[in-house]
């Protein structure tokens, strides 16, 4: 039952991360991605990174945005993202050797 349940969560979790990658076509010359947006995108930009490699509409940066707003959220996210991922993997080394 728990791998019924761990392989469902995993569906919903790769669709629901899939579901506002950078070139799906939403951002319009109209409707250009923003802030959020970047956010988002720079969250998903490992998910982003390996869908690109089997379509070739994804991308990891959405090229139609708003500029410096959607530049500033996406690297926000990309730094804070990643770099908290590797501070508790060290602060876990140190409590193991200690």
């Amino acid at each position: 039952m728990k791998t019924i349940m761990r392989i469902i969560i995993t569906i919903l979790v790769v669709v629901t991360l899939t579901g506002c990658i950078p070139g799906d076509g939403k951002a319009t010359g109209d409707n250009p991605s923003g802030f959020f947006s970047g956010i988002w995108h720079g969250w998903i930009a490992p998910f982003s990174l390996v869908a690109g490699i089997f379509k070739k509409n994804i991308r990891v940066y959405e090229s139609i945005n708003t500029g410096w707003w959607y530049d500033l959220g996406f690297y926000i996210a990309v730094i804070s993202g990643f770099g908290g991922i590797s501070f508790s993997r060290r602060k876990i080394k140190r409590r193991r050797n200690e």
